[in-house]
């Protein structure tokens, strides 16, 4: 039968699956939705897996998104949300969604079990084949999955300027008009990671999860404090933020930064060359060609230890300015033929120099200053006394 949704009142909730090309491998990756009802707004997001934390940890970016919460939710009968099937419309939740929802006070509801429930929210499960249709044909080739999920953000955004088909406005003008019936965010986001404090152990690395996370090296045999998402894992020592990886799937797999690792590189020279963490920085893409082009000149002129060393502190660099600068340093270093860390140096400090702002406001500027405009009426009695003599 034909529907009609009040505004702000419910939403619809899915899983999907796409296939991607990430880090230049084909990977599978699941995709929440969430369809508002009424305007046919929706957020996507891309999980490596459907599990119930990352089922919770989309639920806080949607609401984000959104800017504000349904009152009703619609769900298949999910492992995630139901802990037990009764009898019509009833349900046994699960602790932990219970406690999102309690959190973002909002109601529950789900579809009839089997395939008697399976179109019972259909403007979801439309929106899931769409949505891949729209943007991830043809496969989209991404580094990282926070790559992917800015992708799927932007194309969230442009289907605000679409029309669905039968209406006279874009899912946009309709939202707009939804968005302040939504119920308000509470003041802080629901927590949805797990907590551990592992020890670090003599190479810098802590294992959450059966796999292994490095840390700067100035924390070995410390304990942090470690916040485990679905997609990230952030370590935290003293309060401070020390370390953000992405979360490795299967078990026994290291993640490792090579910024991390500088300071005890400085004193093991020869460890750069093959350690892990620089493999896993070309992986990810983070290392930029030039920087090989200008270990290899330095290594010609000065020789391999001297190199490494100078690479080290280009590297360092990246600590007071931002990548791109210590790129473009390394690219106009080579440019002028000085194959040498300290050019690189200057190269990078003089990029990062304040450029003057054009005085294009000159004029208005000056009529401030209240200086009386000039005269020429002294000359003109200099004249008139010169006349009478």
């Amino acid at each position: 039968m034909p529907q009609i949704h009040g505004a702000g009142v419910k939403a619809e909730v899915d899983w999907g699956e796409a296939q991607v090309a990430m880090a230049g491998s084909a990977a599978r990756v699941y995709l929440f939705h969430m369809r508002a009802c009424h305007s046919g707004a929706a957020f996507a997001m891309a999980f490596p897996h459907c599990s119930q934390q990352a089922f919770l940890e989309a639920h806080v970016h949607a609401f984000d998104w959104f800017g504000g919460v349904f009152g009703l939710l619609r769900y298949d009968n999910l492992a995630s949300a139901v802990k037990q099937v009764l009898r019509g419309r009833r349900r046994v939740e699960t602790d932990r969604f219970i406690a999102l929802r309690s959190h973002y006070l909002y109601e529950s509801q789900f579809t009839t079990p089997g395939i008697e429930g399976a179109h019972e929210k259909g403007g979801v499960e439309g929106e899931v084949g769409r949505f891949r249709r729209r943007h991830l044909v043809p496969v989209p080739d991404v580094c990282s999955l926070g790559g992917l999920n800015a992708w799927m953000l932007a194309g969230c955004e442009t289907d605000l300027h679409r029309k669905i088909t039968g209406r006279y406005e874009t899912v946009g003008e309709s939202f707009a008009r939804e968005r302040p019936l939504l119920r308000g965010l509470p003041a802080e986001r629901a927590s949805t990671a797990d907590e551990a404090t592992p020890r670090v152990d003599s190479k810098a690395l802590v294992t959450i999860k059966q796999n292994r996370y490095s840390v700067p090296v100035r924390l070995a045999g410390l304990r942090i404090h470690a916040r485990v998402g679905a997609r990230e894992i952030e370590c935290r020592h003293g309060g401070e933020l020390v370390a953000v990886h992405e979360r490795q799937q299967g078990r026994f797999g290291i993640s490792a930064s090579l910024d991390h690792y500088l300071e005890l590189l400085a004193r093991k020279l020869g460890a750069l060359a093959g350690s892990l963490a620089l493999s896993q920085e070309r992986e990810r893409g983070c290392w930029p060609s030039v920087f090989d082009e200008l270990w290899e000149k330095i290594t010609e002129r000065y020789g391999v230890s001297e190199a490494a060393r100078q690479m080290i502190d280009v590297l360092l660099l990246a600590r007071e300015h931002t990548p791109g600068e210590v790129e473009q340093a390394v690219r106009g270093a080579l440019a002028a033929g000085a194959h040498d860390g300290r050019a690189v140096a200057v190269l990078t400090s003089r990029g990062a120099r304040t450029i003057a702002r054009e005085l294009d406001d000159l004029p208005q500027r000056l009529q401030g200053l209240g200086a009386p405009p000039p005269t020429l009426g002294h000359y003109d009695e200099l004249l008139v006394a010169g006349g009478t003599q």
